[in-house]
């Protein structure tokens, strides 16, 4: 994932055995995802999994959940998660803070 490309990545959720989890790419949510300064991200969250559980960004660790608040810089919306056309967009600025990903509506789905 290189700065000044658009790389996306796509959003399910499952239950790991224990809770829902998002999964990027397929890959569980407990691993850190590396995001490039410059570079742009699309998330689709069009998978019907997404389906109540909108995914947002934090500088904390479970975002709202964790008393933290949603992180909006280069952040744009589009649609309903679950939904066809759904995603998350987000621009990396540059010395951009360490973000989290996580769902707005249950706590403990996201990763960093």
């Amino acid at each position: 994932m290189y700065a000044g490309t658009v790389n996306t990545i796509n959003v399910t959720v499952a239950n790991n055995g224990t809770s829902n989890k998002f999964y990027l790419d397929g890959e569980s949510s407990t691993g850190k995802l590396e995001l490039a300064e410059g570079a742009t991200y699309v998330f689709d969250t069009s998978d019907s999994s997404n389906s109540g559980h909108p995914l947002l960004f934090s500088t904390t660790s479970d975002g709202t959940h964790g008393g933290g608040s949603s992180y909006t810089t280069g952040v744009t919306t589009n649609g309903v998660p679950g939904q066809s056309g759904s995603y998350i967009r987000i621009v990396v600025a540059s010395s951009a803070p360490t973000l989290y990903y996580y769902c707005s509506n249950h706590s403990g789905m996201g990763g960093e």
